[in-house]
């Protein structure tokens, strides 16, 4: 049996845990994987938190003299999270789990969703990770990856469309999902569509595959899911990081430090991919929402894609970086920030023309040809494409420092930018 989803991709529809193709991180996607880089790691002894690099670039001292999130739960769906870690003690809500869904919950068999949760809301206590949003709340729920190898715990473990339905069903405003497949599962399309309902907020990892198949990631490809990119300390989106117009935003992603395993003895520094970027996409949302309680998911997804990083124009796109790199800080800090309607989708056009297809790898040169974004008019804009003239490359800005500097962090050599088309 065969169908498309909303957004257009062809492909098997597979219901059920029998008829999904196991895979590995660094191979196909087939059942839902958890998506982070591929990339040897080198264990970390000392401070982890020096190498969060991210933290200074989004200068998080001046955002939680606003906001740290606090009031916001969020809903990590992954391999399960330990609340035992020194950085998620007290931040893990493990009995505000629904029962049908709660198995194992707080239980890591891998050690990848701990990382997540980490990274969104660890307090940094012992020398941990320290999260974006430690005033933020974790509402963990365990589901079935490539990585849950044991044949009972499969057999307990919830399915991920039960998981969403459950997350819908919760208080948790945010959705964060690191794990994706290519293949459509129909389930898990109607539990997006009802979180959609209950007023949620998701997001999920476009994925890891972009130098081999770059196949299209679900669910971040399905209707009312942001789907989160990679990119790295320099502004470049990684080279695995999966592209194609389902792509909506970008954070960092490239050597993030992770748990190296579910033994939480040691953390690995050249961890991260689109995983550790979903999850600090999620955290920056949860910053927003704090500090505006009344907004609706609408209002602060809006306001994500509105001040996101970038250099083309205000509603184009990048198949690479999508609206650009988060900065929840041009958020908290403006006051008078118009949040738009409360009911209207911000990804509306994203998300009623479909999936469209992912364009050819990009290449290596910096001055390579870059296609630019098209206007309404089915007209080109102009765009550069060496890196002297740099003004219209594909670059984040990322607030740097308490005084408000700004640094340009460069994406030239995957400067390729177009419009999603039109159904």
């Amino acid at each position: 049996m065969t169908g498309t989803s909303p957004r257009g991709r062809l492909t098997a529809y597979v219901a059920g845990r029998t008829g999904r193709r196991v895979s590995t991180v660094c191979a196909a996607f087939g059942a839902f994987a958890i998506v982070s880089s591929g990339l040897a790691p080198n264990a970390i002894a000392a401070d982890v938190q020096s190498k969060q690099w991210y933290l200074d670039a989004m200068d998080v001292k001046a955002m939680w003299k606003v906001s740290s999130g606090e009031g916001v739960k969020v809903a990590v769906l992954d391999s399960g999270v330990n609340p035992d870690t020194s950085s998620l003690k007290g931040q893990v809500l493990g009995d505000e789990v629904p029962q049908a869904v709660s198995y194992n919950a707080t239980k890591d068999y891998d050690g990848h969703g701990t990382s997540m949760a980490e990274l969104i809301s660890g307090t940094g206590a012992g020398g941990g990770l320290q999260g974006l949003a430690p005033g933020a709340k974790i509402v963990p729920y365990r589901v079935v990856t490539e990585g849950l190898t044991n044949k009972v715990d499969k057999g307990k473990t919830p399915e991920v469309a039960d998981a969403i339905m459950a997350a819908a069903d919760s208080d948790a405003q945010i959705i964060s999902m690191s794990f994706g497949s290519d293949i459509i599962d129909v389930g898990v399309e109607k539990a997006v569509k009802y979180a959609q309902s209950k007023g949620k907020l998701m997001f999920a990892a476009t994925g890891n595959d972009a130098e081999t198949k770059n196949f299209v990631g679900y669910p971040a490809a399905f209707p009312y899911v942001v789907g989160v990119a990679a990119a790295d300390k320099s502004g470049k989106v990684a080279s695995y990081s999966e592209h194609g117009n389902y792509v909506d935003l970008a954070a960092p992603g490239v050597n993030v430090p992770l748990w190296c395993d579910a033994t939480f003895r040691t953390y690995c520094a050249e961890s991260g991919g689109t995983s550790a970027a979903t999850a600090l996409t999620s955290a920056s949302a949860a910053l927003i929402w704090s500090a505006h309680p009344n907004w609706t998911a609408n209002q602060v997804l809006r306001t994500m894609i509105d001040t996101a990083g970038r250099t083309w124009k205000k509603g184009e796109r990048s198949n690479y970086l999508g609206y650009g790199a988060v900065r929840p800080r041009m958020v908290l800090e403006n006051s008078s920030i118009d949040p738009g309607s409360a009911s209207a989708d911000p990804l509306s056009f994203e998300n009623g023309t479909g999936v469209t297809g992912v364009t050819a790898s990009p290449s290596a040169s910096a001055s390579a040809q870059s296609q630019a974004p098209k206007n309404s008019s089915g007209g080109q804009t102009s765009a550069a494409t060496s890196n002297s003239e740099g003004a219209d490359n594909t670059m984040l800005w990322v607030a740097l420092g308490a005084a408000g500097a700004v640094v340009v962090i460069g994406g030239g050599a995957f400067a390729v930018v177009r419009s999603r088309r039109s159904a």
